[in-house]
């Protein structure tokens, strides 16, 4: 490996799969990748668990690529996703996940009442109902977001957030502060972690990251959320560039020249690199397929799609009740039936509701004055489904064009190789 093929940065994805690791050259380009996935979807909520897989990523991340030049590293992580720590950075009184409804709807309304009535922490997704709720389980403690507790585990001496993961709590873009209207609603803005903008240098990993093969002197920055993140891993950054998400759920990022923000429509705007990103997320995608149709059976069944000849079955695919976006409704339901005999078809008809899902969504946003969509890059698993892209590519009318890669982790990695270059 040549100096101009070393490895300066990394990038740690923790997503509803596993953990992802990949480190990048100065150039961009991935000299290493690791994946740790989950054992069992109970890990997924287990904080022991995402700690080990992230343990796991940069074990083997260390042992097939050399990190003694990294100079930096940062975490992206579920949106919305938070716990409660105490003074060691331990986790008390469990967690709550980014598609975890918060169980108390007076917290809801709460927060319904006193915040600005486009802000992302409202509803019953929103990531500050859940912190709110949390904390009346656990006083006194520090709530943080999935990626800040990886980052101390890492070594960050002091609890610390990205504006990215801070909006569904309520941060305020524009002040870039947490405003007063957050302890109106019932959360102490003292147990809330410091925000900086994504990418910002929070701390040395120091000693942590010795087991790793980093230098002590690697920094650790502010990340962002894993929808961010795998929209900055395709290449896309051209106003009108959009990215589908296709993973477990169906996430879409638009990159707007100015933020668009519509609660009542799960929409909200994330600034990264000097643009905005406009989008939502949806709870359709490839968990409901592997549900009730199996990973197993995906390549079969997609052999025997024809999109040429539509089913005319009118899906709204979820696994339950309650939908983020392009509709906002905790109470939505699911549409999965009549169920046809032939698997082949109901999977082709779940594929039809979750283009038409995907296709309201862009439409939804050029609706409330986010630029016309010019172009499409796809990243999950549902990019490999050539025959689905090509549905999809109809629906949309747009260019689809390829990912320079899939992986968030790639993208978390360039946060810091911007830094570096500013």
């Amino acid at each position: 490996m040549t100096s101009s093929e070393s490895a300066v940065a990394v990038g740690i994805d923790l997503g509803t799969s596993g953990a992802r690791a990949a480190a990048v050259s100065a150039k961009g380009d991935v000299v290493g990748f690791a994946a740790a996935p989950f054992a069992s979807p109970s890990e997924m909520a287990n904080p022991a668990a995402w700690w080990h897989r992230v343990s796991e990523c940069l074990t083997a991340l260390g042992a097939a690529t050399s990190l003694s030049g990294v100079e930096g590293l940062a975490v992206d992580a579920t949106s919305g996703t938070v716990l409660a720590v105490d003074e060691r950075g331990e986790p008390q009184g469990g967690v709550l996940m980014y598609n975890d409804p918060c169980p108390d709807a007076g917290i809801i309304d709460r927060i319904a009442s006193v915040s600005p009535p486009d802000s992302p922490a409202r509803g019953a997704n929103s990531g500050l109902a859940r912190a709110i709720h949390l904390s009346g389980l656990a006083p006194g403690l520090t709530l943080l977001h999935q990626a800040d507790w990886i980052a101390l585990k890492l070594g960050l001496e002091t609890p610390m957030t990205d504006e990215n993961n801070a909006l569904k709590t309520g941060y305020d873009l524009a002040t870039e502060r947490w405003p007063d209207w957050i302890f109106d609603a019932g959360m102490p803005v003292g147990h809330l972690p410091q925000v900086r903008r994504a990418g910002d240098p929070l701390g040395k990993i120091g000693a942590f990251g010795v087991p790793f093969g980093l230098p002590e002197t690697c920094r650790i920055h502010a990340g962002t959320t894993d929808g961010c993140a795998s929209f900055l891993a395709t290449g896309a950054g051209r106003i009108g560039d959009a990215v589908t998400a296709l993973g477990s759920t169906m996430v879409l990022k638009l990159a707007s020249n100015h933020p668009v923000n519509a609660a009542e429509y799960g929409i909200y705007a994330h600034r990264v690199l000097g643009f905005w990103l406009v989008g939502g997320a949806s709870n359709t995608g490839g968990a409901v397929l592997r549900a009730l149709i199996g990973d197993e059976r995906l390549q079969e069944l997609t052999a025997q799609l024809d999109p040429d000849r539509p089913t005319g079955l009118d899906y709204y695919p979820l696994l339950k009740p309650g939908e983020r976006f392009p509709v906002n409704d905790p109470a939505h339901q699911p549409r999965l039936t009549p169920r046809p005999a032939d698997d082949a078809v109901f999977f082709q008809a779940m594929l039809e509701g979750m283009t038409a899902i995907e296709s309201l969504g862009y439409e939804r946003l050029r609706s409330l004055g986010a630029p016309t969509l010019q172009s499409v890059r796809t990243v999950g698993g549902g990019a490999r489904n050539p025959i689905w892209s090509r549905m999809r590519q109809r629906a949309l009318g747009v260019d689809f064009l390829p990912a320079r890669s899939v992986e968030a982790a790639v993208g978390t990695a360039s946060l810091v190789l911007a830094r570096r270059s500013a």
